[in-house]
């Protein structure tokens, strides 16, 4: 068994102070890294918030992959020998994109550009995210990157879990409304999948709207390793085996009860999936 130490870091933001929000997640991570923690992972839109009411108000605080957060946070992950997932509104030419960079003391090994937008908050003034799913092989566990909205779309985690993925980490900015899904979607994404899944939310309130944090760590037969139930601050620690999660064949009783969470897929009678959407009529 291989274990590797993960955290989710619930906190609250302050609405477009980035100095502030990086000093904070500073340090959190100096409490993750003490803690030997390898990968820690922060809510939606880290370093801004969300709540903003125009694209151009967006674009005061959002910035390319080389910009100043990016820098900051791949120093700070030389510093302490780690990885950190974190959310930014990144500049890419006119557009705007809500992504998540994944940096190690390396710098930068992926980014996720959001697929999924709800009409909410700056979600309204982004594009949606054109990479598609990738999973980034590191030393010791490979990662899958979703973002709030992405999760009530099983096709964004499966897509992860058949490229590989062991862990799939989801950073969210959940208001009122979502707890059904902060209860229930990460169990049942971890467990249709056999991944480790991550949700990790923030908490307060930022121009009238509230985050109600329940950030999970859930294993992959899709029970809780970690369960912030409130909306308060919180870090969730937990430690995961990568190899568990790739052993997609599930034996109950040999010769008798046995599944196999991908080989089992029926990818031939799934073209539905694929056509858009036309309203009944």
């Amino acid at each position: 068994m291989s274990q590797f130490k993960i955290a989710g870091v619930q906190m609250d933001i302050e609405f477009a102070n980035t100095d502030a929000n990086l000093e904070k997640l500073a340090s959190r991570l100096s409490e993750t890294v003490a803690e030997g923690v390898q990968l820690t992972v922060f809510p939606e839109c880290t370093i801004t918030g969300y709540c903003f009411e125009s694209f151009e108000e967006a674009q005061t605080v959002s910035e390319p992959i080389d910009g100043p957060s990016i820098m900051r946070v791949s120093e700070l992950c030389r510093e302490h020998e780690t990885m950190v997932v974190f959310g930014f509104l990144e500049t890419a030419g006119d557009r705007i994109f809500n992504s998540l960079a994944l940096v190690d003391p390396n710098g930068v090994l992926g980014i996720y550009r959001k697929v999924h937008l709800p009409f909410l908050g700056v979600d309204r003034f982004t594009t949606p995210g054109d990479r598609g799913f990738d999973v980034i092989t590191t030393d010791q566990v490979r990662i899958g990157m979703n973002i709030c909205y992405d999760s009530s779309f099983p096709e964004a985690a499966r897509v992860l879990a058949v490229k590989g993925a062991d862990l799939i980490t989801l950073p969210t900015n959940w208001p009122p409304g979502s707890g059904l899904t902060s209860d229930l979607i990460p169990n049942a994404r971890a467990l249709e999948n056999h991944v480790y899944y991550m949700s990790v939310n923030r908490v307060g309130t930022e121009r009238g709207f509230d985050f109600i944090g329940k950030s999970k760590i859930c294993d992959p037969k899709g029970a809780n390793l970690a369960f912030a139930n409130h909306a308060d601050e919180a870090i969730l620690y937990a430690e995961i085996d990568p190899e568990y999660a790739r052993q997609k064949h599930l034996v109950s009783v040999p010769g008798q009860h046995e599944v196999h969470r991908m080989k089992d897929r029926r990818p031939d009678v799934y073209d539905p999936l694929s056509e858009p959407f036309v309203e009944p009529e």
